[in-house]
């Protein structure tokens, strides 16, 4: 099985930048006022799973609460401290997480639309 996240945003130029230059994902292809959508595909091209955003005249309606997190474990310490440093460069605030367990195994910050993401270290998986 292939999963693939799918989600509307109102600016696919800053979730783009956000996911690629800051979570150092890749961009896997997209399109272009496809049924009036325009999309990006977003992930690893070595993974069973992707994002996809779209942008159309429709208004994105994001609606979520403080447990509604993505968690995306890195594999080393060097890619979780890299991560958290373009996180930093980019002046994007750490926020502190509900669940006191993100707080204590990986760093809580806001996409660009507000989403919750979780970056923990593959250790803390457990």
């Amino acid at each position: 099985m292939i999963l693939r996240v799918a989600r509307h945003t109102n600016d696919l130029k800053k979730i783009e930048d956000f996911y690629i230059n800051i979570l150092g994902f890749e961009r896997l292809g997209g399109f272009q006022n496809h049924n009036n959508y325009d999309g990006v595909f977003i992930g690893n091209p070595d993974l069973d799973w992707h994002f996809e955003f779209t942008q159309s005249q429709t208004k994105a309606k994001h609606v979520f609460d403080e447990d509604d997190i993505v968690v995306l474990y890195t594999k080393t310490i060097l890619e979780y401290n890299s991560i958290l440093k373009k996180v930093k460069d980019n002046k994007i605030p750490i926020i502190q997480a509900i669940n006191p367990y993100w707080n204590e195994n990986g760093k809580m910050f806001l996409d660009p639309d507000g989403y919750r993401i979780v970056i923990s270290p593959l250790r803390a998986q457990n």
